[in-house]
């Protein structure tokens, strides 16, 4: 990431908070595990809440979806980000990792974390609903725009956190929430942006979910974008030259 003030916390809410790099690496992972966890219980719950009771109309469960996830995402990285940096996204840790802002072993911990909280947190809203635990998604989600969508997504997330962390620290979390809320429409992919929540959402076979044959592609632009995005964030949001 770019110009961040204390490594691993890109979603530090706070200048003020307690540094995610003073905590031990044991809670640094129980926070992106569960903070993870709670994140596709989010989107996966109110995406099944939101079919149900929309009777139909596929634009206001997409909305009902939408604003769970937004709100949800500013309150689960306002907690967690003064404990691991909240990243909840393989994407976010390997260019952290990338950046010299994380040690190897600690990215890869971090991102086996997030994806075995992502599943947990789909088995986690299947239960809650009623609804098989173990499912595969047969909803494709195939083409070039969906692909080119999913890199964009990705790019303006990490761009955001950049900008965000490098100016208003403090507004990190509701930045995150705003731009996923804001992404959801303007991507034709609904903005997955986050390789552990497109794995966990592939075993979900429902409003929500993605086919296993259309993941590689989502996983293969989402790390795209996240790459160009820090590559142009280094620049941009550099300090400047005493």
């Amino acid at each position: 990431m770019s110009e961040l003030s204390v490594p691993p916390e890109p979603f530090a809410a706070s200048d003020r908070a307690p540094s995610a790099s003073t905590v031990d690496l044991a809670r640094r992972l129980l926070a992106e595990g569960l903070g993870t966890a709670l994140l596709l219980a989010i989107v996966i719950g109110s995406g099944i809440m939101g079919e149900r009771l929309a009777g139909g109309n596929v634009a206001l469960a997409l909305l009902g979806n939408t604003l769970a996830t937004g709100a949800g995402l500013v309150v689960l990285v306002t907690i967690f980000g003064p404990v691991s940096g909240a990243h909840f996204n393989p994407a976010v840790t390997l260019v952290c990792v990338v950046r010299g802002e994380m040690r190897a072993n600690d990215g890869a911990a971090y991102a086996l974390i997030q994806i075995g909280g992502a599943i947990a947190g789909v088995l986690l809203a299947h239960a809650m609903f009623g609804e098989a635990a173990f499912q595969v998604s047969a909803k494709l989600r195939d083409g070039p725009g969906q692909a080119l969508s999913e890199g964009i997504a990705t790019f303006g997330l990490v761009l955001a956190i950049l900008g965000a962390v490098r100016y208003r620290s403090d507004l990190v979390p509701a930045t995150v929430g705003l731009y996923i809320t804001s992404a959801y429409w303007f991507t034709a992919s609904t903005s997955f942006a986050n390789p552990a929540v497109t794995l966990a959402r592939a075993l979900s076979d429902t409003f929500a979910g993605i086919a296993p044959a259309s993941v590689p592609a989502f996983l293969l632009a989402q790390f795209s974008g996240a790459a160009v995005a820090a590559v142009l964030g280094g620049w941009l949001f550099r300090k400047a030259a005493p």
